[in-house]
């Protein structure tokens, strides 16, 4: 338990590294970690919405469920890590298991069609 402690002690401090300041916002690796994870979250939309504009259906394609993915680990890793947030660690917690089960069912379905 005590290693469990330090680890996130020395995750945390990694998080909280000074990286500068731009557009009046001290930036710090954590939060370049969390934009990066909220830039993912919300560009799998465009993915969705290229992808069926070119299928001319509504399709969900992989990369969204994989952007889901790295986008929910990343806003986890800024909530955990970063901001200690519950709130946030409980709305990113349930896209995290949706977007893994979702791309497990893609392989498995892919796999049946090669068959």
């Amino acid at each position: 338990m005590n290693s469990l402690l330090a680890l996130h002690a020395t995750i945390s401090e990694f998080f909280n590294l000074p990286l500068g300041h731009g557009f009046g916002i001290e930036l710090k690796v954590g939060k370049l970690v969390g934009y990066f994870g909220a830039l993912m979250f919300a560009g799998r939309w465009f993915v969705q919405l290229l992808a069926s504009r070119i299928s001319g259906r509504p399709v969900m394609p992989r990369t969204f469920w994989y952007m889901s993915l790295a986008g929910s680990v990343c806003l986890l890793s800024y909530f955990v890590f970063g901001k200690n947030d519950s709130v946030g660690i409980l709305s990113n917690l349930f896209p995290l298991f949706v977007s893994g089960y979702n791309l497990v069912l893609d392989s498995r379905h892919r796999k049946n069609q090669a068959l």
